[in-house]
């Protein structure tokens, strides 16, 4: 059986991922394809309890390469117990992110070592990589300024300074320079529904409008 297609949404907090992951499976679905949805961390039981523990505003003191350590934690058993089975069962899996966000949140924001966070994403992805990732670009400033209108309460890295952010948004930048057969930027300060048409375009020329 042929693999299924990986696509992989990235992109700094605020910047809708979500909502785009949202609308693409919907998409598939009313095209009469099915699709699994999941996200990092917490695309599993044990991830849940990871993504509680990484996000908890009160686990201020996790150490930087400890962080980096607990989403490779999440992953290998996100690989392993969802993304690579629905994979190889010819499904398509859509993921709200992925090894990227690694690289960008904690080598571009944290400042931890890029080998060593290489080294991290292979060993909980050995061979496993996204056939298309879509970065939905945005500055910190807006970004931020929507996590505050769209909650009262913020998780520990949703309270990170705005410095921070713009590190993380240049790191996804120069990963997508670095590879553009794989990674699309988009401009998220665009509509919910042209950000969707443009993924769709990317996907395969289909309008949204045909739906």
């Amino acid at each position: 059986m042929q693999r299924g297609l990986f696509i992989v949404f990235e992109g700094i907090d605020g910047c809708g991922k979500t909502t785009q992951v949202k609308l693409l499976a919907e998409r598939f679905n009313k095209l009469g394809q099915d699709v699994v949805v999941t996200r990092e961390p917490g695309g599993t039981r044990i991830g849940g309890q990871i993504r509680e523990l990484l996000l908890h505003p009160a686990n201020g003191e996790i150490t930087h390469r400890a962080e980096a350590l607990l989403y490779a934690a999440d992953r290998a058993q996100h690989v392993g117990e969802k993304i690579l089975p629905a994979l190889r069962a010819g499904e398509t899996v859509i993921c709200d992110r992925f090894t990227d966000s690694t690289l960008a949140y904690q080598g571009g924001g944290r400042g931890v070592d890029s080998e060593f966070l290489g080294c991290l994403n292979e060993l909980a992805a050995p061979n496993v990589s996204p056939d298309l990732v879509f970065v939905l670009d945005m500055p910190p400033e807006v970004a931020m300024k929507r996590l505050v209108g769209k909650k009262s309460a913020v998780d520990r890295l949703e309270a990170e300074d705005l410095q921070f952010y713009k590190r993380v948004r240049e790191t996804y930048l120069v990963l997508a320079r670095k590879s553009p057969a794989r990674c699309k930027v988009l401009n998220a300060q665009m509509t919910v529904e042209e950000v969707h048409r443009q993924v769709c375009n990317y996907l395969g020329g289909l309008s949204v409008e045909q739906l």
